[in-house]
């Protein structure tokens, strides 16, 4: 499979390193003519808005929410996952707007208050995810067309699916566990198989 990773801000290297992992191709998403042929993309984690700034300016938005649009998977972790949501508590800034969630940034504090959690997802098996967490931000509302996937404290939500859609508000690509990525991978098999 050939996954896109924005390329423009943020752990794209990370995300890039994982997916070769798993035997498939990474290809750095910088213009618009790089999403041709890809068949999901990634949206890093880094500082959203940052990375929605750069969308505009290297006019990336509108064809990356077309794409989801018409079905494309896309998986989004941390400031991805801000990027994918839309509404942002407090902000205005550019997004894509693709998922019926919202959310707060920095929800669990600032760059010193990072943490790991073992998380439990039913999706993923009975072995916990141990998630890294660093400036993150949590869900705070969905629509019933969203799947919660995984909690902190059966409260803040930091893993959800709506479609084709995929939010994580924890750095997936920061950790040896490759389940979510695989978890995408299948997401877009699964998607794949439906055309």
């Amino acid at each position: 499979m050939k996954v896109g990773i924005l390329a423009l801000q943020g752990a794209f290297r990370e995300h890039k390193k994982a997916i070769e992992n798993l035997g498939h191709t990474a290809l750095e998403i910088r213009l618009p003519e790089h999403l041709e042929g890809i068949d999901g993309l990634i949206i890093p984690g880094g500082e959203s808005t940052t990375i929605g700034k750069l969308m505009v300016e290297y006019s990336l938005l509108e064809p990356i929410r077309e794409l989801g649009q018409q079905g494309k998977p896309i998986m989004g972790t941390c400031a991805g996952a801000v990027l994918l949501a839309k509404n942002i508590d407090g902000s205005d800034q550019p997004r894509l707007g693709l998922m019926d969630i919202a959310v707060i940034r920095n929800g669990f504090g600032r760059q010193v208050d990072s943490f790991e959690e073992d998380l439990e997802i039913d999706a993923l098996g009975d072995q916990p995810f141990k998630a890294v967490f660093i400036r993150a931000p949590y869900i705070t509302d969905v629509s019933p067309q969203v799947g919660i996937l995984s909690k902190i404290d059966d409260t803040r939500i930091v893993l959800v699916r709506q479609g084709s859609f995929l939010a994580c508000a924890f750095h997936p690509e920061l950790t040896d566990d490759s389940r979510i990525h695989q978890y995408f991978f299948n997401m877009i098999e699964e998607i794949k198989n439906k055309f």
